[in-house]
């Protein structure tokens, strides 16, 4: 029988047009992969470099990061890590997709909560709906929520592509997998929104996922601006894999994580902080980077902007590939 409550009607939302929104990001924010170099330094990342570059071909590196990666016009050297081969996997939440999509929409994206709230108009934007549809036909072909998104943007009509860390993860067949939470996202006020495609979709993604950490033996996971889906997401599929490799006689136990993210954190990571403290209640730090390496991985934190870091971590890379 139907449920006794009363539900919201999504026909009575008026959509606006994107080009009526303004918007935070543009053009002029995406950052080169040849910008001048960052003056960020840590002594982590060399070290990470070498495991990820010494992971290629035999173990899987994963990059799992929140929409705050393209938000800061990182995606040039998401696309860089993907096309010089040094990441297996993206894993990102259902915001990503949406700053992607944008991007290589119209070249811009990121609005005021603060102005469109005020006005009912938050996240309200006809074109961004069009989400909604590919990921409706993408559940009855069967396919994943990151897989259909790239195969939009690489062959349909969108003058920034270039730009499109689906559509180039696509091209290159590198899965990106995208992690969603009903409500969460802004498409999912739309009325054309269909939860149970939304979640097929990113469902298969998540078992895609377990997939690639089920090869992390030997690699790296990665985690930039994440602080909820990156560690839970990883925490289950991480359990599925060595329940499968114990059956089999295989360990899943010497890999290595980092955590890149502003959050200040103790300098022991070699325990979890007790229950008192604040930091015990920041998932990254428990789960990334100590409990799931606890039999014999190692792990680092990173600390700073993403605007900074990632664009140091892509330096060493290329350094050390070039000494190769």
């Amino acid at each position: 029988m139907p449920s006794k409550y009363p539900t919201f009607d999504v026909s009575r939302l008026s959509l606006k047009p994107l080009a009526q929104r303004e918007n935070i990001v543009h053009l002029d924010d995406i950052l080169p992969p040849d910008a001048p170099a960052s003056k960020f330094a840590h002594q982590a990342l060399p070290e990470l470099s070498r495991q990820i570059l010494a992971s290629r071909g035999r173990a899987s590196v994963i990059l799992m990061m929140g929409a705050h990666v393209i938000k800061e016009g990182l995606s040039r050297y998401v696309i860089e890590l993907i096309r010089r081969g040094w990441v297996d996997g993206i894993a990102l939440n259902g915001a990503g997709v949406i700053h992607d999509f944008e991007l290589a929409l119209q070249g811009a994206t990121s609005e005021s909560v603060a102005k469109y709230i005020r006005q009912g108009q938050f996240g309200l934007w006809r074109e961004t709906g069009r989400i909604n549809d590919v990921i409706h036909q993408a559940a009855g072909e069967g396919l994943g929520y990151g897989e259909a998104m790239g195969r939009e943007i690489a062959g349909g009509q969108y003058p920034h592509r270039d730009l499109s860390v689906l559509a180039a993860a696509y091209a290159t067949n590198v899965p990106v997998t995208v992690h969603v939470g009903i409500g969460y996202d802004i498409i999912h006020e739309h009325p054309n929104f269909d939860a149970a495609a939304a979640g097929a979709c990113s469902y298969r993604d998540f078992l895609i996922f377990a997939q690639l950490v089920e090869r992390l033996q030997g690699g790296a996971l990665l985690c930039f601006g994440s602080a909820i889906m990156g560690p839970e997401v990883y925490l289950k599929a991480l359990s599925m894999s060595r329940n499968v490799a114990a059956r089999a006689g295989r360990s899943i136990t010497d890999f290595t994580t980092a955590v890149f993210d502003i959050v200040g954190l103790p300098d022991d990571l070699s325990h979890t902080p007790p229950m008192s403290e604040p930091a015990y209640y920041y998932r990254p730090f428990k789960t990334i980077l100590v409990r799931t390496v606890a039999d014999g991985g190692r792990s680092f934190y990173v600390r700073g902007e993403h605007r900074q870091t990632l664009p140091a971590l892509y330096a060493e890379l290329v350094k050390q590939a070039a000494d190769m």
